[in-house]
């Protein structure tokens, strides 16, 4: 059966609110309702839904009426419920951990076709296409965007449909402990590790500590699980001793169990190669763009045959998978420039990848609007140099916006304005990539520009 569906894009849930109750140790007011999906955010509610209210920035709680008034059903809260809110109250020592309780209780409803994606990079790509490929046979539901943490992936078990077959999970980690924790609310059978990079540091501390926190997904894995590992990269390859499942290997690598060979790039950057796999071989087109995303590509079709996909059918996932937004989106202006919009995430090895892309393609001209790479601790400044040093080897001019860490030898501006002044007058011909972390929103640079 083939269908692919975004946590949070049906409803699915179908628990009354005395299981809910149960399953979070909570007491119930009021009728013993049933609701069909979960939510956290009041803005998206609607009829049917449980609204959880997580307490952060900003309390939760304070949205409880208008999540209500919007067609919530029921609620979760660590306080007295208020009667005048006119809903079924579920009330719970802490609602993110009642939250974490519900994607167990959800995770017991599910077979044992769940896979965690986790790696430093490339994990939301590699979670979109092992999706496609997982499709082709199974009834799938994945994380939407890069819902992988503590309250996206219990959202993404709860929002899987009755029928699900298979269910990707990307996990993210702030530090040591936390793929744990989502490993122990979602108990995967198959583990994607992609890579391990000196990024998030300021969270992490060293590269040692990025490499243990990832590696807590294939130490989860039961004897007869997967773990999935890049054969490229040293640090990911060796977990292969942390983990007591099977393990299959991915790569460029001559010893990797799934492999490309005979790599080409079309003019629209888009990536076709020989799949060998122990199932078989096939020829695959990528719709997603950049020759980075290969690997990621053999990660997904290493997982998906490790399930049974079969190879054809791998290959027509991979081609067909559709990837989260701001992930090297390729359009041309009415005036013949090429604008990548690469402006979801930024890290060192991202950055890099995304330069060699834009060196790729046929320009006249070639200009990288470039923001600030989050979270790299100390190791930031020459991170930026770096990637700064990069682009002049490759003949790109830079535009950094409200980042002085670039160096000198680029055009420093401030804002969106700035770095659309800077770009000047584009001609027919030009090729303009814009990247930076999320904090700099720097999508804006390419919907100005289009």
């Amino acid at each position: 059966m083939s269908r692919y569906v975004a946590a949070g894009s049906v409803q699915r849930v179908h628990l009354l609110a005395s299981q809910i109750a149960a399953a979070t140790g909570g007491t119930l007011h009021g009728p013993d309702v049933q609701v069909d999906s979960a939510g956290i955010d009041s803005r998206a509610a609607r009829p049917g839904q449980l609204f959880v209210p997580i307490v952060a920035a900003r309390d939760g709680h304070d949205y409880i009426a208008a999540a209500v008034e919007a067609g919530a059903v029921a609620y979760l809260t660590d306080r007295a419920p208020d009667p005048t809110v006119g809903a079924t109250a579920i009330e719970v020592a802490d609602t993110a951990f009642a939250l974490a309780d519900l994607g167990r209780e959800a995770r017991r409803r599910l077979p044992d076709r769940v896979v965690g994606v986790t790696g430093s990079v490339g994990k939301t790509s590699t979670k979109d296409l092992l999706a496609g490929v997982l499709e082709t046979t199974f009834a799938t539901a994945a994380s939407e965007k890069s819902f992988n943490n503590e309250l996206g992936l219990p959202l993404t078990l709860l929002g899987a449909p009755d029928d699900t077959e298979a269910v990707v999970l990307e996990m993210g980690a702030r530090g040591v402990g936390h793929i744990q924790l989502l490993c122990e609310i979602a108990s995967p059978t198959v583990g994607v590790l992609t890579r391990v990079e000196g990024v998030h540091l300021e969270m992490f501390g060293t590269l040692e500590d990025v490499a243990r926190a990832k590696g807590e997904l294939v130490e989860s894995l039961p004897p007869d699980g997967l773990a999935v590992l890049n054969a490229d990269h040293a640090v990911v390859a060796a977990m292969d001793t942390r983990t007591r499942a099977q393990v299959l290997t991915y790569g460029l690598a001559p010893e990797a169990h799934v492999r490309a060979e005979n790599i080409e790039l079309d003019d629209q950057l888009r990536a076709s190669f020989d799949l060998l796999t122990p199932w078989g071989t096939a020829r695959v087109a990528l719709g997603a763009r950049g020759e980075h995303q290969v690997p990621n590509a053999l990660a997904a079709a290493a997982a998906g045959g490790g399930l049974g996909v079969p190879v054809d059918a791998i290959a027509a996932g991979l081609a067909g998978a559709r990837l989260s937004g701001l992930r090297m989106e390729l359009s041309t202006t009415d005036g013949g420039v090429t604008v990548i919009n690469d402006a979801y995430n930024a890290n060192p090895t991202s950055m890099a990848a995304a330069l060699d892309s834009l060196a790729r393609l046929q320009a006249r001209r070639r200009f990288a609007v470039l923001g600030t790479m989050a979270e790299l601790g100390v190791e930031g400044p020459a991170a930026h140099r770096g990637v700064a040093e990069r682009a002049n080897e490759l003949g790109i001019t830079v535009i950094a916006v409200d980042e002085r860490a670039y160096g000198d030898g680029v055009t420093h501006v401030d804002g969106v304005d700035g770095a659309v002044e800077a770009l000047g007058e584009l001609a027919e011909g030009d090729a303009v990539l814009v990247k930076g972390s999320r904090v700099a929103a720097l999508e804006r640079v390419a919907q100005a520009l289009s």
